[in-house]
């Protein structure tokens, strides 16, 4: 066994120097291209370096591009935006607007219609209630006219009356009593009975008056409404008043203290009052 190993160690002596050779050969073909590879990647390194920083810049650029771009869109798409808001507001304000409008002339309309016609009605109430003041009025005059018709006729036919039945007596006494009268010179004597006289004084005279054409006609005189004038009832002192209406019936008159006074046509025609424009004496 200590042969076989001294054997192999001899034989590895002997190869060591080709080996070695060998491995110098090979290092120095590893150093070669080592050192070549290595030249090879710093200038590729230097290109890449200058290609990625013009790269870069380029992006940098068209970042910067973009982002104005950006900031642009988005200002104009803002104020597009505002602005169709702003029209949109605006027109629901205008439509609110229409109908409340609307609204308010339907609601005066309706408090103007409700206003004509509570005052229609409060006229037509005070219309009737006129009416019917005015007509209770004339019935109650034309009642009251009536009556003094009435009474005046009887008076008057009974006056009538009487006076006939004095005449027949009267000219029957005179008659038996007549005796004839001597005339001498041209001379008219005329002779009547102290009673026939008498009556011819106190029967009452008929006076000419009556209503025409809205005025009131006495003597020929016209008293109109408005005009002041001078009563006399033959029983107190003359008074003044004012003519407030006159009918075919009787005159309204205001005297000067504020009372009224109404005179039928028939008390004038009899001569119970008399009417004038001046202060009667």
């Amino acid at each position: 066994m200590p042969g076989v190993k001294g054997v192999n160690e001899s034989e590895g002596e002997e190869i060591d120097p080709e080996t070695a050779e060998s491995d110098k050969s090979s290092n120095e073909d590893s150093d070669s291209s080592g050192s070549g590879s290595g030249s090879d990647d710093e200038s590729s390194s230097e290109v890449d370096e200058e290609c990625i920083d013009k790269r870069r810049s380029e992006c940098l650029h068209q970042m910067a591009d973009l982002e104005k771009q950006f900031v642009f869109m988005k200002e104009q798409l803002f104020e597009e935006k505002s602005s169709q808001i702003d029209i949109q507001l605006e027109e629901e304000v205008s439509d609110i607007l229409k109908v409340l409008r609307l609204t308010n002339i339907r609601h005066t309309l309706d408090a103007e219609n409700q206003a004509s016609k509570q005052n229609l009605n409060s006229e037509k109430a005070l219309l009737w209630d006129v009416i019917k003041c005015d007509l209770e009025d004339k019935i109650r005059r034309l009642e009251e006219d009536r009556n003094s018709v009435d009474i005046t006729s009887d008076l008057w036919n009974e006056q009538v009356n009487l006076k006939r039945n004095k005449r027949k007596c009267d000219s029957q006494f005179v008659g038996k009593r007549k005796k004839p009268v001597t005339v001498s010179g041209p001379y008219i004597a005329l002779k009547a009975s102290k009673q026939s006289s008498e009556y011819e004084f106190h029967a009452p005279e008929r006076v000419s008056c009556r209503f025409a054409d809205g005025k009131l006609v006495f003597k020929g005189a016209s008293f109109r409404k408005g005009e002041s004038v001078y009563i006399d009832d033959k029983t107190q002192q003359p008074w003044q008043a004012r003519v407030i209406s006159v009918n075919t019936s009787e005159v309204l008159l205001q005297k000067v203290d504020g009372g009224y006074s109404r005179i039928g046509i028939g008390d004038l025609q009899c001569g119970k009052y008399i009417i004038s424009h001046q202060e009667i004496c």
